[in-house]
């Protein structure tokens, strides 16, 4: 059976890319096929396609994080799932697919009340959140949270996320309907950024003391900035480089501020320790019924559209996140 996906041949922008039939056979034993519905826009997939992630698979290779769709086969020796069912997917690539096989392991069920598109952009930004504040951070009710990034994907799960547990929330994002989600989501304070400068306004909002926690997973100029308003003793969590610029340390800094520069890969976490990584999913998942830490998709972009997803995440025009619809989408 074929099926079409985003192939990528060479590294290079999305113009080059091509979305091609390609074979899927039948399920093997343990695993199911998927007919995907939504996939997640992400920036490892982006800077994945340049060849400047750290995850680098060998050509030619499909993209895609992570999607949600429903069980349509299934293999030998699959059980946990049947035809019919609505799951959410998980890859370290492969996902901006129509249909795909998968290990029953890689599958999770879709949250009741929870549509595709949020399905598939669901779990990377909420496990990468908690990850990061609560065993990397360790975030502690009462401190102060600077989210650079703020109204991103994973800005946003991290807003919400610090809230929860108890701390002092500034956003960094750029204008006035980006902060006002930000807010929404939990943010206390919100640093309108660059067009602000974030070292004074930070400083500013914690009476000269500098934030506890830092979330970065911009990179560049504002991971110089946060090095400059973190706290004494604080820790500067590294998630990633949204604007493709990966900033130098200045020990000097971090000498002086007594603070922790940690990197945080909530992928290689699980993978190393699978008992994190299931504590964790049980987490999001807990806090999903709840009805918290649902993605604020502001795009919804055709499949054969897919460049124009990507440039809408190259240019930051995203607030929260971006989904590429193989099918139509069941909005609540």
């Amino acid at each position: 059976m074929s099926a079409r996906a985003i192939v990528v041949r060479e590294l290079g922008p999305p113009a080059r890319h091509r979305i091609e039939p390609v074979d899927v056979p039948a399920p093997g034993s343990g695993e199911a096929r998927v007919a995907i519905v939504a996939a997640g826009m992400n920036f490892p997939d982006l800077l994945m396609l340049e060849g400047r992630y750290q995850y680098r698979p060998e050509l030619p290779f499909i993209p895609g994080m992570e999607a949600a769709g429903t069980v349509i086969g299934t293999g030998p020796d699959a059980g946990r799932f049947r035809p019919g069912d609505r799951v959410i997917v998980r890859m370290r690539n492969g996902a901006f697919a129509e249909q795909v096989n998968l290990r029953e392991e890689q599958l999770l069920p879709l949250p009741v009340g929870m549509s595709f598109a949020e399905g598939a952009t669901f779990s990377v930004a909420a496990i990468t959140a908690i990850h990061a504040l609560a065993d990397r951070g360790r975030l502690q009710r009462g401190e102060t949270l600077l989210v650079l990034g703020g109204a991103g994907g994973v800005g946003l799960a991290a807003v919400e996320f610090g809230a929860r547990l108890g701390a002092q929330v500034i956003a960094a994002c750029a204008g006035p309907e980006k902060a006002a989600i930000a807010r929404a989501r939990g943010a206390h304070h919100v640093v309108d950024h660059p067009r602000e400068d974030l070292r004074e306004r930070v400083l500013e909002l914690t009476g000269g003391r500098g934030a506890d926690v830092i979330y970065d997973p911009v990179g560049g100029a504002g991971f110089d900035a946060s090095m400059r308003c973190i706290g004494w003793g604080g820790r500067l969590l590294v998630i990633g480089f949204a604007t493709g610029t990966i900033p130098r340390l200045k020990a000097n800094l971090a000498l002086l501020k007594g603070c922790s520069v940690i990197g945080v890969r909530a992928g290689e976490s699980a993978r190393r320790d699978p008992e994190l990584g299931r504590r964790n999913l049980r987490r999001a998942f807990e806090i999903a019924a709840e009805g918290g830490l649902r993605p604020n998709i502001s795009h919804r972009v055709p499949f054969h559209e897919f460049p124009e997803a990507y440039r809408i995440l190259a240019e930051r025009r995203a607030i929260g996140r971006v989904a590429l619809l193989m099918g139509e989408d069941d909005r609540p």
